[in-house]
């Protein structure tokens, strides 16, 4: 499977890296430059209203996105042209966009949180480094679908997705979370 944006990351079951275990990435970007993507199944028990002051109320959960800059904050949702300046990542998922106007649509009760996922940081990996950790075995791709981001429980993400790639995934999926479980 090649490596673009729009597909799924999932880290090999027994990563030892804290920030990647069991780690599901939605890839948004992938180019000569780097790759950029956002963990899908890491929330961080807080609301996005709560980590924003100006923000209006709004019941929507932050995930960790990853290691890089997680002094920023940013968004994946399934609004579209909805939200002026998105970038479509695959099919009925879209990826930033004009944040005072989506401040307005969730000011005007327009957009549910089910319809959109927050993130503190990002996953980033420079020019080559991702292809270089896919040879080495860190990650495992996948094919992406919007119920992953916007309906799966996010504790049980990793192992979904890679159930759903079938055959010797499943089997992969059944692993218990540490190596002393075996």
């Amino acid at each position: 499977m090649d490596v673009k944006g729009g597909n799924v990351l999932l880290s090999e079951p027994f990563m030892l890296d804290s920030n990647f275990k069991r780690a599901a990435i939605l890839l948004c970007e992938h180019n000569p430059e780097g790759s950029l993507g956002f963990i899908m199944n890491k929330p961080l028990n807080m609301r996005i209203d709560d980590l924003i002051a100006d923000f209006p109320e709004f019941e929507a959960e932050v995930f960790f996105g990853g290691p890089v800059q997680t002094d920023t904050i940013h968004y994946v949702h399934n609004l579209g042209d909805l939200l002026d300046d998105s970038v479509q990542v695959s099919k009925g998922i879209y990826w930033g966009g004009d944040f005072e106007k989506l401040k307005f649509l969730i000011s005007n009760k327009l957009v549910k949180p089910y319809s959109i996922r927050f993130f503190v940081g990002y996953s980033g990996w420079s020019e080559g480094q991702l292809i270089d950790e896919m040879d080495y075995g860190s990650w495992v791709m996948a094919d992406m679908h919007p119920n992953y981001i916007f309906k799966s429980k996010p504790a049980e993400l990793w192992k979904l997705i890679m159930e759903n790639k079938g055959n010797a995934y499943t089997v992969i999926a059944q692993m218990p979370d540490g190596i002393n479980y075996n």
